[in-house]
């Protein structure tokens, strides 16, 4: 069996449009557009938001902890703030940990 090796020798590869570069940066600018909207500029305000909610802790304030810890501030330093999660049960954590701020008097309904 003998192939035609002349024919597929022959045979040319298709031309490629001429703005193809052009297209393949246009896609790569649209995509990275893209992401910078579903991904990268929703987690700066998720952070921005963090930021603010720490920087405004104060004393006698209701927080929950990443960790699920809910209790009272009793004392905020530089870093780190005390929570009293129970009767002259004290905790110190980093302010980073705290995940959200409940509104006041939330802790005795619970």
């Amino acid at each position: 069996m003998s192939l035609p090796i002349s024919a597929v020798i022959a045979q040319a590869a298709a031309p490629q449009p001429a703005g193809g570069g052009m297209y393949t940066i246009m896609m790569m600018v649209g995509l990275f557009v893209l992401m910078y909207f579903m991904m990268i500029r929703p987690q700066m305000k998720r952070q921005k938001e963090h930021r603010a909610l720490v920087a405004g802790l104060a004393k006698g304030d209701e927080v929950v902890t990443n960790g699920g810890i809910a209790g009272r501030v009793e004392e905020v330093g530089e870093t780190f703030i005390t929570i009293e999660i129970a009767a002259n049960v004290k905790v110190k954590l980093q302010k980073g940990a705290v995940q959200q701020v409940l509104p006041k008097g939330s802790l005795k309904s619970v």
